[in-house]
Parts: C-alpha cells; sequence; structure tokens
C-alpha cells in the first residue's frame, strides 16, 4: 500500500513537471511583452490608440514563428504585407481563426539574431512596418517568436480583421490536451487507490 501511494505521489510530481511547469515558466513571453509595450509606446507617442493583446492573433504569431525558425533571415523581405508561407490557411485553421476574418490583418515577421529588443523594436518602427503601426485601424496584436524570428499579427475590429473564431472548440481543445490528460490520468489514479 505505501508503495502504492509512494508510486501516486512520483507520477503525479512527473506529470505536473513534465506538462504544467513549461507553461508556467517561459521567458519568451517577456521579451514578446516588452516588444508590444514598445511598440505601443511608439503608437502612444504618435497619439494613437495602443493596440490590445489578442489571443487567436499571438497563436497565429507563434505558428509563423515556428514555421520560419528553420529559415535564414534573408529568405524573407522584410516589409511585405504577408509572408510567403505555403501552409497559411493550415496555421490559422490550426489556432482555429475563420480565413475570412484575416483578409484586414497584417502578418509582420522579422529576424534579428538573439532578438535583441533594441533591434526588433526598430524593426518594426523604422521600416516599412511603421505604416502599420502608424495606423489606428489596427486595434490588437499577437506577438511570437522562434529562435531569431519575432512575428507581430494586427487585428482590426472590423469583420474582415478580427481574427474571429472558426468552428466551435471543443472543451478539450480549450483547456489543452495535455492538461486534460493529466486531470484524466490523475483522477484515474485516485480513483484506483
Amino acid at each position: 500500500m505505501a508503495a502504492l501511494k509512494l508510486c501516486f505521489v512520483f507520477l503525479s510530481v512527473f506529470f505536473h513537471a513534465a506538462f504544467l511547469l513549461p507553461h508556467l515558466v517561459n521567458c519568451k513571453h517577456d521579451d514578446e511583452d516588452n516588444l508590444l509595450q514598445g511598440i505601443n509606446s511608439f503608437r502612444t507617442s504618435l497619439g494613437i490608440p495602443v493596440l490590445t493583446k489578442h489571443k487567436k492573433a499571438a497563436c497565429l504569431a507563434d505558428e509563423v514563428a515556428e514555421d520560419l525558425e528553420d529559415q535564414p533571415c534573408t529568405s524573407i523581405n522584410i516589409g511585405v504585407k504577408s509572408p510567403p508561407l505555403s501552409n497559411y490557411n493550415r496555421l490559422v485553421k490550426k489556432c482555429d481563426i475563420d480565413i475570412n476574418t484575416t483578409r484586414d490583418g497584417v502578418v509582420l515577421p522579422v529576424c534579428v539574431h538573439d532578438l535583441v529588443p533594441t533591434l526588433v523594436l526598430t524593426n518594426y518602427t523604422h521600416s516599412s512596418y511603421a505604416q502599420y503601426l502608424n495606423n489606428s485601424k489596427f486595434a490588437g496584436a499577437g506577438v511570437g517568436s522562434e529562435d531569431d524570428w519575432m512575428v507581430v499579427v494586427l487585428t482590426t475590429n472590423t469583420a474582415a480583421g478580427s481574427f474571429a473564431s472558426g468552428a466551435h472548440q471543443s472543451v478539450v481543445s480549450e483547456i489543452g490536451w495535455k492538461r486534460y490528460v493529466v486531470c484524466l490520468l490523475l483522477g484515474s489514479l485516485v480513483y484506483l487507490v
């Protein structure tokens, strides 16, 4: 009986460490938050309303950054409205975004070695991307990064740029499948004990 309880404690600690802690300790989000804060300071200095965090846009930004992570910095033209992503529709669908609600949005990738914060911000505020940051029609933003890539996705308050959900999500996709599995396994172990 004591061995069973010890096994339960070990498994519980293992599952918490493997599935829950990586979501709590993630320094890359600090860089992303700092970039959004810098962009908002830039917009404020121009008298433009700040961008609000947009969850679906952040998902898409993360997916685009992950898709670009193995590409060298020179493989994309910085300053174009849409990156040449052959699987853009798949990435949009993965984030449960209706493709029709992305038409007015903008995806802005930059590549900066080691993602030096001041250089990343400068790549957005002192390039052709500044025209989008200067535009008050954009109301929301999602930021994602991977390796040397930082991606900002700008959204609008219009139907064509809201990045609204596609199909109805299941409970599993809402809470994340990893957390669901952990809860299921822990519940099963408690039931067995």
